[in-house]
């Protein structure tokens, strides 16, 4: 494997399904699965959840609700997903382990950096909900701190496009996709994929992103196989297209 720990950063709309609001037992299975057979080759997976299928503090805020207490119901939304993935993945006989920014000792661990690092070395998927712990901080930049902080080799990034693109490809039918990708470029284009206290992060650490479809069935396999046809790398590499 190229990649021996990663972190595995999965949106809420990514378990909604193709809805992408709700929880879909579905979805959540085929990320189950996709999680499954990188744990059958011994990578050592984390996994950030998002929770914008259930709710996404920045919207509730532009609705009137405060946005301190919307980002804690955002928070509150991750720990649900990730407790839904835990319970897939137990299923199929994997042990996990979720830790949580917020503590909730009735649920969850509370996040501490040495028992998830041990919990990985013991072939344990670790789940992290409630992003930070902290207002104001998008569960992007909650992969990028727990990344950093666990050193791992690669931030995985599962969308529902197949890397990143010049221009949004629903709207400009000749939006190109970059092979290779600057964190100078992400950041300097806007290209919304990821924000950019998070690309700023994994630049200052060192931690190749890869954005890919998480939709495509064994997308994650190849990724961990290092092939470069999948998605976009995000790295200190100049920008390619094609």
């Amino acid at each position: 494997m190229k990649y021996k720990r990663i972190l595995l950063k999965l949106s809420g709309e990514a378990l909604g399904g193709a809805a992408g609001s709700g929880i879909s037992t579905e979805a959540i299975q085929n990320a189950a699965d996709e999680i499954l057979a990188a744990h059958k080759l011994g990578v050592q997976v984390a996994v950030v959840v998002g929770g914008g299928n259930i709710f996404r503090g920045l919207s509730g805020s532009q609705q009137g609700i405060d946005r301190t207490s919307g980002d804690y119901m955002g928070m509150l939304a991750t720990v649900i997903n990730a407790l839904a993935l835990q319970n897939t993945l137990e299923k199929s006989g994997v042990p996990t382990r979720v830790q949580t920014g917020i503590e909730m000792n009735r649920v969850a661990e509370p996040f501490i950096l040495r028992k998830a690092v041990r919990h990985l070395e013991k072939g344990r998927i670790v789940i992290f909900g409630g992003g930070t712990g902290n207002p104001f901080f998008s569960t992007d930049t909650a992969a990028a701190l727990r990344a950093s902080e666990l050193s791992v080799d690669a931030l995985l990034k599962a969308t529902k496009v197949n890397g990143v693109y010049d221009s949004d490809p629903k709207k400009n039918p000749d939006a190109q996709r970059f092979s290779l990708l600057s964190y100078e470029d992400a950041i300097k284009l806007h290209l919304g994929v990821m924000d950019a206290s998070a690309f700023s992060l994994c630049s200052e650490n060192k931690i190749p992103i890869i954005v890919f479809d998480a939709f495509v069935p064994g997308n994650l396999t190849r990724v961990l196989n290092g092939d470069t046809q999948v998605g976009t790398v995000v790295s200190s590499e100049p920008s390619v297209k094609g």
